[in-house]
């Protein structure tokens, strides 16, 4: 008689005694990032430049998840000397998620060269500066995990946000030279591209558009997306908690084997399959 067992295997992600660090976090999906990994029991580390909203969204964290260890720095990364302070106050860390980033909505004509050294600075150079610094010391330790947050704008670049689009594609090229210059070390480095998210700065410029046209939000969300994602597959904006989820499983001992990739967490909008 052939007697066949099945085993259930649940995965439990543990980041107990690892320091991560969430740039651009006050808010959005980096903040969701941050209690992700910090519910995972990674001591976390929020940085943005209002001191105030960082006090209260770590204050809101802990006060329902006591036992997070969450805390935050106020510096502003765009500048070489906003990324010295913080690598100053935080020297080490085992995860680093380079998720800071603006965008706008501007016509290609009237980008001017102001517009694409500021978009430069803060999405692509702020993340570049922090991966230099902390990349060296994971891979001293033999283990570490490196997330660039790019976009699907990065592959469907956006027409009325063309410097956009082209900065995300920058940090995924970023992340797969980084990973080929840490090949066999332990450290991972990949980039994760959300699709459109529904963030407290998409609510503001959904908004806008909702109130130009006479719409209500939630109108304006499926507009927008028929308009200019006709080929999502979910039909709806992702949460943060979504984009969260994927960051802190790469974050993880789990996902040991994957590095150089551009991990898609977009809702199907991509129409390439690879």
């Amino acid at each position: 008689m052939l007697l066949i067992y099945t085993v259930e295997v649940f995965m439990q992600i543990r980041l107990t005694g690892k320091t991560a660090i969430v740039t651009g976090s006050s808010g959005g999906i980096g903040l969701a990032i941050g209690k992700a990994l910090a519910l995972a029991g990674a001591s976390v580390v929020l940085t943005g430049r209002n001191e105030k909203t960082l006090q209260q969204q770590v204050d809101a964290i802990t006060a329902e998840h006591s036992q997070c260890q969450i805390r935050y720095h106020a510096v502003d990364l765009s500048t070489a000397d906003g990324c010295q302070e913080l690598t100053a106050r935080e020297p080490k860390a085992d995860i680093l998620v380079n998720n800071l980033g603006i965008y706008g909505a501007k016509p290609f004509f009237e980008l001017t060269d102001d517009d694409w050294l500021t978009i430069f600075h803060i999405n692509v150079l702020s993340a570049i500066r922090l991966a230099k610094h902390y990349a060296q010391g994971m891979k001293d330790n033999g283990w570490g995990r490196i997330e660039f947050i790019s976009s699907e704008s990065a592959i469907n670049i956006p027409s009325d946000m063309v410097h956009y689009g082209v900065s995300k594609a920058a940090l995924q090229a970023a992340a797969r030279g980084l990973a080929k210059v840490l090949a066999g070390s332990g450290v991972t480095v990949n980039s994760i591209l959300p699709g459109p998210t529904l963030t407290e700065g998409t609510e503001t410029f959904i908004g806008k558009m909702a109130e130009e046209r006479g719409v209500t939000l939630e109108e304006m969300q499926t507009l927008f997306l028929n308009e200019n994602r006709p080929s999502t597959l979910m039909t709806r904006f992702a949460r943060p908690e979504e984009v969260a989820n994927l960051c802190v499983y790469v974050a993880s001992e789990q996902a040991s084997y994957t590095t150089g990739a551009a991990l898609r967490v977009e809702g199907g909008i991509v129409e390439t399959s690879f």
